[in-house]
C-alpha cells in the first residue's frame, strides 16, 4: 500500500516518463476528448476501468460511485451521462459491477450509517425485490456475487429510464 509520499513520488516518475516518451504528451493532452464509451463502475480501490479494459486516456469517460448506483436525482451522475451523450455523442455506456462489492455486502445487511446508509437505498430496494432468491442461495459469496449480477440489471434499467438516455435513444 503507498503512503501519499509515495503516490506523489510515482506520479513525478510518471509524468518525467510521459515526458521523455513524448514531448508532447501533456499538450495533446489538453486539446480535448473523444470517448466513445462511458463507463458507470463502483467505487472500488481493486478495479481500475483501465487497466481491466485495457484502454488509454481519453478512450473511457468515467464515473464512479459506491455500489454503482443510478439515481435520476443525482445531479453529479446525470451531469456525466448528459455531458457523455450530448458533447461526446458516446456511442455505448458501459455499467459494470463487481463480484466482492462491499457496498452491496453493507446494503444486504443493512449496514451503513449517515451518508452511506443513505446512498445504498437503491441497493437496499434490489435486494428486498430479489430477496427470495438471494436467500436461497446458502453460500454468502454466492450470494453477495448474485446480488452484483441483479444490482447492474436493476441499475441500468434505472439509467434506460432517465430523460437523457431515452433521448439518445429516440435519436
Amino acid at each position: 500500500m503507498k503512503t501519499i509520499r509515495e503516490l506523489i513520488l510515482s506520479n513525478k516518475t510518471w509524468s518525467a516518463e510521459m515526458q521523455e516518451r513524448k514531448k508532447d504528451y501533456f499538450a495533446q493532452q489538453t486539446s480535448g476528448q473523444s470517448p466513445e464509451i462511458m463507463w458507470i463502475g463502483g467505487s472500488d480501490s481493486r478495479v481500475s476501468p483501465q487497466n481491466i479494459t485495457q484502454t488509454r486516456p481519453g478512450e473511457l469517460f468515467i464515473h464512479r460511485n459506491l455500489a454503482n448506483l443510478v439515481y435520476e436525482t443525482d445531479d453529479n451522475l446525470m451531469a456525466d451521462v448528459q455531458h457523455a451523450i450530448e458533447d461526446f455523442q458516446v456511442a455505448h455506456i458501459v455499467l459494470c459491477g463487481h463480484y466482492g462489492c462491499s457496498g452491496l455486502q453493507t446494503a444486504m445487511t443493512g449496514g451503513g450509517s449517515g451518508h452511506v446508509h443513505s446512498w445504498l437505498a437503491g441497493a437496499r430496494e434490489v435486494f428486498a425485490q430479489h430477496r427470495a432468491e438471494l436467500e436461497g442461495i446458502e453460500s454468502p459469496v454466492k450470494r453477495l456475487n448474485r446480488m452484483a449480477e441483479l444490482n447492474v440489471r436493476e441499475q441500468l434499467i434505472r439509467l434506460s429510464k432517465t430523460d437523457t438516455v431515452r433521448a439518445a435513444f429516440a435519436r
